[in-house]
């Protein structure tokens, strides 16, 4: 195994994953941050970090850290990390063209002894079937002969300011016994919550991809039982609020699952589940669920206007919040795109704002020109999409004077007191 001393770490990736990671090593290792993005790069060597996870101070002393976009730089690593999107296609199939790039990248520069660890979510076996085989072709080196393997995946939550890399325990695994003991020892020097050492790459794997399919089941349930409450004349928040004073009641609560994570993860396990002959019931029951929820809020919505004698057509509306969760600029699988376009297919156009989304994004991303700030207008509806903080510190009333007398709020994330709300999930 290679000397502590001799440790030259190479991140593939630097975006919520490994950006963090990266700074982290540096303060005990040397490290290069390499990602495709020359824009990327040349942000973070002026000290931006524009996904909001890394403060400009923790670049700015991030001393033994080098960020490129060219790939020579990193033949120096003997080490490397790969945290690269392993997002799904228009037919929800696993895409892992980025995982199949990093690894061919790696295998022009692969030495003896070095070693591969792979952090992106991906189905059980996925690493070894797939990237192992690129790895071991570029290169070629001998699998478990020549350099080892590990996997350890990513818990980052975007915008989270208290979770952060260090006080998240870390599952590891490695492909032999004694690499996987070098991986594990090499996290926790920088994990200050500890690690957990596995049986195998495939436990690792499997471990995380349940953890945020295990998330999308429990709120497909609640969004499921809003509908229904919804036609039952009750208020989902007061009901799970009560339901809630039990100590072993599970606190989920319904909503929009964006996001390149929990709306992701589950797709990845059902193709290994299909591979094997094997059809899921409840984790595709879920997804169909929650794929759902955007066109359910935009006809409620609709549906609220009517009941206020607001014709939907000519209403003007205003959506608040675009990113596919709180308080994060990342706009990737966010399903508030589904309210828009609903609105949009029986004639509403709505505007947009999102103090946290780059206008640029959501321009690429959606053809939607957000407003620059918070409009100074009034509205017949408002759809609270998002929780983000400036939100919450506008406040509803704040909200409702922005509003027309006769108008609707509906609040998707239950951020508002019910009774200060027209209606939401």
């Amino acid at each position: 195994m290679i000397k502590k001393s001799e440790i030259k770490i190479c991140v593939i990736g630097i975006g919520y994953v490994g950006l963090p990671l990266a700074i982290g090593f540096s303060k005990h290792y040397d490290v290069i941050g390499f990602d495709l993005s020359s824009k990327r790069i040349k942000d973070l060597n002026n000290g931006i970090d524009v996904t909001n996870e890394v403060e400009a101070k923790d670049l700015s002393q991030a001393d033994n850290l080098l960020f490129t976009c060219n790939e020579q730089d990193i033949a120096s690593a003997n080490i490397y990390i790969v945290t690269v999107p392993t997002p799904i296609d228009t037919c929800k199939v696993p895409d892992l063209s980025a995982l199949r790039g990093a690894s061919k990248a790696i295998s022009k520069y692969l030495q003896k002894d070095n070693i591969v660890i792979y952090e992106s979510t991906v189905y059980p076996g996925a690493t070894e079937e797939v990237c192992v085989p690129v790895l071991e072709e570029g290169s070629g080196l001998t699998f478990n002969q020549d350099f080892y393997v590990g996997y350890s995946p990513e818990r980052i939550n975007p915008g989270d300011k208290k979770m952060r890399l260090e006080n998240i325990t870390k599952v590891v695994s490695g492909s032999t016994a004694e690499s996987a003991t070098f991986i594990n020892d090499l996290y926790s020097s920088i994990i200050s919550a500890g690690t957990y050492l596995v049986s195998s790459i495939k436990v690792a794997e499997a471990a995380k991809v349940i953890e945020n399919t295990q998330r999308d089941v429990n709120i497909a349930l609640m969004n499921e039982l809003a509908m229904l409450f919804n036609k039952l004349g009750l208020n989902t928040q007061e009901v799970l609020e009560a339901a809630g004073t039990k100590w072993n009641f599970l606190k989920f609560k319904p909503g929009l699952v964006g996001g390149h994570c929990i709306g992701v993860d589950p797709y990845y396990l059902t193709h290994k589940a299909r591979e094997v002959g094997f059809h899921s019931e409840m984790i595709l029951s879920g997804r169909r669920v929650n794929d759902q929820m955007g066109e359910y809020v935009a006809k409620e919505f609709i549906y609220s206007l009517l009941q206020k004698g607001i014709n939907p057509v000519e209403a003007k509306v205003l959506i608040l919040g675009i990113s596919f969760k709180e308080d994060c600029p990342d706009i990737r699988n966010t399903r508030v795109i589904d309210i828009y376009e609903h609105l949009k297919n029986v004639g509403i156009t709505a505007d947009v704002y999102d103090p946290v989304v780059a206008s640029d994004d959501a321009e690429h991303e959606f053809g939607i020109a957000l407003l620059n700030e918070f409009p100074k207008e009034k509205y017949d509806g408002m759809i609270l999409a998002v929780a983000h903080s400036e939100f919450l510190e506008l406040g509803v009333e704040y909200l409702r004077e922005n509003c027309k007398s006769d108008s609707v709020i509906y609040d998707v994330k239950g951020i508002f007191p019910k009774d200060k709300v027209d209606g939401g999930l």
